[in-house]
């Protein structure tokens, strides 16, 4: 017979889970194992709430397992360390994104591309080497193996230094992969969200030429005057968009809703690569004409490796990068979770677990 959660592990665990597809969260008590000689367990102080939680509660993949403890965004200190543990010590400020494991002997795992593992373990919904389920940061602690820990800069706030773990990482890995992020380079962010508002600033302070595409005129003071990007543009303007034809080397689609990716195909320079990292719950089309005749790519981008995890929050406390945030309460994650859905953010909830998530316990 099969164990409950709270009996699957000898520490007991508190957190938020959703139980079914209608991704309401609430309370719940769960377990994780004992701290293992190469592991190491800490407090979770902050966690962000990113768009992929929010389809993962709802089971908009069709994958989810309940009960889902989501957050993928999570930062805390350490309170223990296994014996073999050399990363990081009791008292350390510590990350950890959205991959606790994977093979370690296959071709990405050697490739610092443990994203791309076939046997690619996620933090929450996945399942453990041990057959058991994993579960998020929407909870009291973690326990991973320090391959999957990040060091924090001691000059970064932890709380807006949390979304920098998924949706920094994920802007940052195709910044870098592809050549982006450089001086001389002219690249466009699609959607000033979670994602994008990061990107623009990762990309500037990497020497990139910025342009913002949004569906939104309204954000076009926020993209030139807070966050430094040179150029906007309104994707339902086609004016604007056919003037910008050809013009840009590279384009980072953040955008998780059903969109036309064609009006973005056209901005490419010939050689131009559209990469997707967003993730609608449904297939976009895609045009080949287009493709063909500018020798143009369309590509996806999954997160990144441990290394460019580092490499990207270090990169960010050098340069005072940080996502815009509202911190909230635990018991306010509902309310946080439809504003999500409807845009209503700017630009990264992040939930204040060390000061709020113990007055929730039952």
């Amino acid at each position: 017979m099969a164990k409950s959660p709270e009996e699957e592990h000898p520490v007991k665990a508190f957190g938020w889970a959703a139980r079914d597809q209608s991704g309401h969260l609430s309370p719940f008590n769960f377990s994780r194992r004992e701290t293992g000689e190469e592991d190491v367990k800490f407090k979770v102080l902050y966690c962000g709430i990113c768009h992929t939680d929010l389809h993962f509660i709802k089971n908009d993949f069709g994958f989810s397992t309940y009960p889902v403890v989501p957050g993928h965004e999570i930062v805390g200190e350490v309170t223990e360390v296994g014996s073999k543990v050399t990363k990081v010590k009791v008292g350390d400020r510590v990350g950890m994104g959205g991959i606790c494991g994977g093979c370690g002997s296959c071709k990405n795992c050697d490739n610092d591309s443990v994203a791309y593992c076939p046997k690619l373990i996620e933090t929450y919904n996945g399942i453990d080497n041990d057959g058991t389920r994993t579960y998020g940061g929407y909870s009291d602690f973690m326990v991973a193996n320090e391959n999957f820990i990040v060091r924090v800069p001691d000059n970064i706030p932890l709380d807006a230094a949390a979304p920098l773990l998924c949706a920094g990482l994920t802007v940052w890995s195709p910044l870098k992969y592809f050549g982006f992020g450089e001086p001389g380079k002219h690249i466009g962010i699609v959607g000033l969200g979670g994602l994008g508002h990061v990107g623009v600033r990762l990309a500037k302070a990497l020497g990139s030429k910025v342009t913002v595409i949004s569906t939104s005129p309204s954000k076009k003071n926020e993209a030139l005057e807070h966050l430094g990007a040179d150029s906007f543009l309104v994707s339902r303007d086609q004016d604007e968009m056919r003037a910008a034809m050809g013009t840009m080397d590279g384009i980072i689609d953040t955008v998780s809703a059903v969109h036309s990716i064609s009006p973005l195909i056209d901005l490419l320079k010939t050689n131009g690569k559209l990469v997707m990292v967003g993730a609608p719950e449904k297939p976009l089309e895609l045009p080949v004409f287009p493709l063909l005749v500018g020798r143009k790519a369309v590509i996806g981008s999954c997160g990144g490796g441990m290394k460019e995890m580092q490499e990207m929050i270090d990169f960010a406390a050098k340069h005072n990068i940080t996502a815009d945030i509202e911190v909230i309460s635990m018991d306010y994650v509902n309310t946080a979770l439809v504003r999500l859905e409807k845009g209503d953010v700017r630009y990264r909830f992040v939930i204040d677990i060390g000061k709020t998530l113990a007055a929730t316990k039952p």
